[in-house]
């Protein structure tokens, strides 16, 4: 009966490890989901700013975020560029992400 209770010992390890690991893999999803968003709402915003879109520039932001069920946080314009903020939650924290688009420097 020892190596019962060990298999089941390893067994109950090996679960919990893998538990463990899909809780991971569940907030990098997440956090790629919000940094995808960010780039979204920047690049509408800098879309804006240089005319090809109308509207106004954070306006647009915020509507992109809000699409994808996240909020915008922040939201600058300088130019023809445009830096954004966006901010979503995963099991209880806040992830946040930033981007940003326009011509090159």
């Amino acid at each position: 009966m020892p190596g019962t209770v060990l298999a089941t010992a390893v067994a109950g390890f090996a679960a919990s490890v893998a538990v463990g690991l899909c809780a991971i893999a569940a907030g990098a999803v997440v956090s790629q989901r919000i940094a995808g968003a960010a780039d979204a709402a920047a690049l509408a915003a800098a879309d804006t700013v240089s005319g090809a879109v109308s509207g106004v520039p954070c306006d647009r932001a915020a509507r992109i975020a809000h699409v994808a069920g996240l909020r915008l946080v922040s939201c600058e314009v300088e130019g023809l560029i445009a830096t954004v903020s966006v901010s979503g939650s995963f099991a209880g924290f806040d992830l946040e992400a930033r981007a940003r688009a326009g011509p090159p420097p």
